[in-house]
């Protein structure tokens, strides 16, 4: 998780909502993300899919069986769909994500028994390190009036 956090102040250095996730296998990192929304113009470019990208990359397979990943924040329903299509083995977050979270906020695609895969979930890790770099994030945000990052 200290990587993901490492990744996430990064992403807010250059702009980014803070968030940052790391795909770990067998030990080893082998996916990082950090957001990029903002700089490649790509919504869909979230910390997790570009950790789970990355990964599957690296490990020649979509399957990501054995792989835990590690978000600061909860994932948004995009980012859980991935993980249940790439099968990963388990997830681990920081804060929660009341407005957009999809593990477990607004609903839980990690143990919905209607889809093909379920994975255990660890919630809070670190979490209050995670939720005060997005609120540190969105306060300088709503300072400056440059509150258009969401």
């Amino acid at each position: 998780m200290q990587e993901a956090l490492a990744l996430a102040r990064a992403a807010a250095e250059r702009g980014e909502v803070p968030v940052g996730a790391v795909a770990v296998f067998e030990g080893r990192i082998v996916g990082r993300g950090a957001n990029a929304r903002e700089a490649a113009h790509d919504p869909t470019a979230h910390a997790e899919l570009l950790a789970i990208q990355e990964a599957a990359r690296n490990l020649g397979r979509w399957r990501l069986t054995g792989v835990t990943l590690y978000v600061t924040l909860e994932p948004c329903a995009m980012c859980a769909g991935a993980m249940v299509l790439g099968r990963i083995d388990r997830l681990v977050y920081g804060a929660s994500d009341p407005k957009a979270g999809a593990i477990g906020s607004l609903m839980d695609l990690s143990a919905d028994p209607r889809l093909n895969h379920r994975f255990p979930v660890e919630k809070g890790v670190m979490a209050e390190e995670a939720g005060e770099l997005l609120r540190a994030f969105f306060r300088a945000r709503r300072s400056t009036g440059n509150g258009q990052t969401t």
